[in-house]
C-alpha cells in the first residue's frame, strides 16, 4: 500500500544547499519512494545553541510503500552518506538532518521514531515550508495545518529560493 509522508530537510554545515539537493536526489533514487512535491528553501536561526551557522530548510512530500521504520532507516542512511556526524548533541550543527514529519495519518510513539514529529507545529522552519506544499493538510489529531501556522511566529524565517530544488515530471512536460 502506498502512503503519503512528509520529510523535513535541514542543513547548516558545508554547502547546505547542495546537501539538501543531495537528499532530494537520494530520495528520488529509492525504488519505493516517489517524490511528489518540494517546498521552497528557507533560512532559519538554529534551535538550541546559537553559536552555529543558520540553517537551510525545506520539506518534501513523498509517496512510499516503505514502512515507517524502513523509511527512518532510509533517511538515516542518506544522512550518513552526506557526512552526518552523530555526536549525541541535541540541536547541534549538521551537514544534513532528515525528519519524518508525518506518515499518512499514522501516530507512532517509539523510542527511535515519533510521528507526527513532536515539535512540528512549534517550528516555523517546518510549518511554513510544509504549508507551502500542503496548505489543506489535516494532522492526525484533527488539527488543520493552517491553525498551526497561525500559532507559529515567523521567527525571522527567510525564503531564500522560491524555485523548487526539484521539478515534478508533470511540470517538466
Amino acid at each position: 500500500m502506498t502512503v503519503k509522508a512528509y520529510i523535513g530537510l535541514g542543513s547548516n554545515l558545508g554547502d547546505s544547499f547542495q546537501f539538501l539537493q543531495n537528499a532530494i536526489d537520494a530520495l528520488q533514487q529509492q525504488p519505493e519512494i516517489s517524490l511528489t512535491s518540494v517546498s521552497p528553501v528557507y533560512q532559519s536561526k538554529p534551535q538550541g545553541p546559537q553559536d552555529q551557522p543558520d540553517y537551510l530548510n525545506a520539506v518534501v512530500e513523498i509517496a512510499t510503500r516503505l514502512s515507517p521504520q524502513t523509511l527512518l532507516q532510509c533517511t538515516q542512511s542518506i544522512e550518513d552518506h552526506n557526512q552526518r556526524q552523530r555526536t549525541g548533541e541535541r540541536w547541534g550543527a549538521r551537514t544534513l538532518d532528515l525528519d519524518i514529519l508525518l506518515y499518512n495519518h499514522t501516530i507512532i510513539n517509539q523510542s527511535d521514531l515519533v510521528i507526527p514529529h513532536p515539535w512540528m507545529c512549534k517550528r516555523s522552519f517546518v510549518i511554513y515550508p510544509l504549508y507551502d506544499i500542503a496548505p489543506e493538510l489535516i494532522l492526525p489529531n484533527g488539527k488543520r495545518l493552517q491553525s498551526c501556522l497561525a500559532d507559529c511566529p515567523n521567527d525571522d524565517l527567510t525564503i531564500l529560493d522560491r524555485e523548487l530544488l526539484w521539478q515534478s515530471e508533470a511540470s517538466e512536460a
